[in-house]
């Protein structure tokens, strides 16, 4: 395995703190401000991701902030000084403009270190599904692959990893004028789950409206079926992460651990961030797997 460059990501990649610290990849955090106090996003050792999710349920309505330059340079440059070189993959620049801040910092950087080498992938994705590409960046460097091995693979792949979201809590939507509240409350009245995915911009899109917690479960696991490799012979990995609804995950992974059973190990499920979860509040499972391109 190869030591001399480093593979580092944002919190917004939604794995567990222990997975980082394991597989020896250094994270940067965003920001959440709640009920006027700001914290990390340090997977959850700020604030619990219980405690987090029961304030909003109590109504808060949290913020966030990207990682700006300053704080990309202080983040980069104790790497660079210890002679590493780094591949960073961000969150997609879908969602945010912290893509543009690591490449801001990587200019500054290169004047000071010019014998470094600094790559910044824009994930296009999100949560662990911007997780599972971390992942399977990391396992190419295990492998001894090298850095430009690793970032031309992530640039080649990152549009195979599928994103798909549903819902069953339209509160923090209506809250966060995401949908008008007369839409919330047909939606709850018909117990409407929107399911969406990433597109190939990495944006977040409405997909389809289902009707019902366990149909819209079964239309997310017929996702998987259409787009994986292989179908329901799909070998990859496949993670899960969930805002507050830890049974409504476990449900659909064991759907999936039934429906596909060549998988590379059982269904990781993993809590969705402070940071993602601002957006979406209490309520949202997301599933995440390796497929065909995202075109659209």
């Amino acid at each position: 395995m190869s030591s001399s460059y480093l593979i580092t990501c944002c919190s917004t990649a939604d794995l567990p703190l222990n997975y980082f610290q394991e597989r020896k990849i250094p994270f940067v955090c965003f920001h959440f401000n709640l009920n006027g106090q700001e914290y990390a996003d340090d997977l959850g050792q700020s604030m619990s991701f219980e405690t987090f999710y029961a304030k909003i349920d109590a109504g808060a309505m949290p913020t966030t902030s990207q990682v700006n330059v300053g704080e990309f340079i202080a983040f980069f440059e104790p790497f660079l000084a210890e002679g590493k070189d780094i591949l960073h993959i961000s969150l997609s620049s879908g969602l945010s403009g912290t893509y543009n801040s690591a490449l801001l910092a990587r200019e500054q950087l290169q004047q000071k270190y010019p014998e470094r080498h600094i790559y910044i992938v824009d994930s296009l994705g999100a949560s662990s599904g911007y997780g599972l590409l971390v992942d399977m960046a990391a396992d190419l460097r295990e492998s001894g692959a090298s850095l430009e091995e690793v970032f031309a693979w992530l640039e080649k792949n990152k549009l195979n990893i599928h994103h798909w979201f549903f819902s069953s809590d339209l509160t923090h939507y209506k809250r966060g004028g995401r949908i008008s509240a007369a839409s919330a409350a047909v939606g709850s009245l018909l117990n409407i789950c929107p399911l969406m995915n990433m597109d190939n911009n990495g944006k977040l899109i409405p997909r389809e409206k289902v009707r019902g917690k366990k149909s819209v479960m079964q239309k997310i696991v017929q996702k998987m079926e259409k787009y994986a490799v292989d179908g329901a012979l799909y070998s990859g990995k496949c993670f899960i992460s969930n805002s507050a609804c830890y049974q409504d995950a476990r449900l659909v992974a064991d759907l999936i651990e039934e429906k596909f059973p060549h998988l590379n190990g059982k269904v990781m499920i993993n809590s969705v961030g402070t940071v993602i979860g601002s957006h979406t509040g209490p309520g949202t499972v997301a599933l995440f797997f390796v497929g065909d391109s995202r075109i659209d």
